[in-house]
């Protein structure tokens, strides 16, 4: 997957969008403006994400692929990861991954702040 196809299928998601918090760290969100929270940190040969709710779980990642995936400075104790996009985890892994974050990160915004279910 290439860091232009990985942003394509975060950004698809419903109600997502980009932001730039830090310059030159791009990042997908869901949610309005300032109470936007972040699903996906999108690097060139990395991805940020919400991989578990407890940090036990999220380990999962690791014990997997031990070589592409790691947790996430700072917030890493929250169950995030880094996992790289260019080594050797599947493509639908990735998607897998960006999936349980969006969903995760939504289910703690109010439900206000919901997209329109599609369908």
């Amino acid at each position: 997957m290439t860091p232009a196809e990985l942003r394509a299928y975060c950004l698809g998601k419903a109600g997502a969008w980009p932001d730039e918090p830090w310059e030159g760290d791009t990042v997908a969100k869901i949610g309005p403006g300032e109470r936007g929270k972040i699903f996906a940190f999108l690097g060139e040969q990395t991805l940020g994400v919400k991989s578990a709710r407890t940090r036990e779980e999220a380990d999962e990642w690791l014990v997997r692929y031990p070589d592409d995936a790691s947790v996430m400075a700072y917030i890493g104790r929250s169950g995030w990861n880094t996992l790289r996009i260019d080594r050797d985890i599947p493509d639908d892994e990735i998607r897998d991954a960006v999936d349980t974050s969006y969903d995760l990160v939504m289910a703690g915004l109010p439900k206000k702040f919901w997209p329109p279910a599609s369908g």
